[in-house]
């Protein structure tokens, strides 16, 4: 059943509309990247560290949504390609720092026009207004749902989906 096809009464439902346009949202994203050699969680992370600085493995998935367990092979696919390097950490030698390294910064600036290149794509047929007042009230309707789950200590979906 496509957008199309589906009777009216579910072609309107605001939530099958967003799911139906976060598949859309994922493909767009997630072929851009696999274009460039990546993937979501790798533009998460190198985002991350970019904005936020040097972190541990376990910060680093408190920082992108990212499950720690997952994360360890993230960061190995990022190291293993010179986009990150990992160094003891001083004040606790169990532990290492992550570091995004000037190839990681430029390889995040290729990304960061992929994933620019999505959100048009995406977005198409909405103008720069509408486009912010989407943005708004998407973040709004996340903002309220997010809230109880954080007041709950239970976790949210992957922040790097998307």
């Amino acid at each position: 059943m496509t957008g199309h096809t589906a009777p009216v009464r579910i072609r309107s439902l605001p939530s099958r509309l967003l799911a139906l346009n976060g598949l859309h949202a994922d493909r767009l994203v997630n072929d851009g990247l696999a274009a460039e050699g990546a993937r979501k969680w790798h533009f998460a992370a190198l985002t991350a560290l970019t904005e936020g600085g040097p972190a541990s493995q376990s910060e680093l998935s408190r920082r992108t949504g990212i499950y720690r367990s997952d994360m360890v092979a993230v960061v190995n696919e990022l190291a293993e390609r010179g986009l990150v390097e990992r160094t003891p950490d001083p004040a606790d030698r169990r532990r290492n720092v992550i570091t995004v390294t000037t190839g990681g910064r430029a390889h995040l600036r290729r990304l960061d026009a992929v994933v620019d290149a999505a959100q048009d794509a995406l977005l198409a047929p909405l103008d720069a207004g509408e486009r912010a007042r989407l943005t708004e009230l998407l973040t709004r309707l996340l903002d309220h749902h997010e809230r109880p789950a954080a007041a709950a200590g239970t976790s949210a979906p992957d922040a790097a989906d998307g």
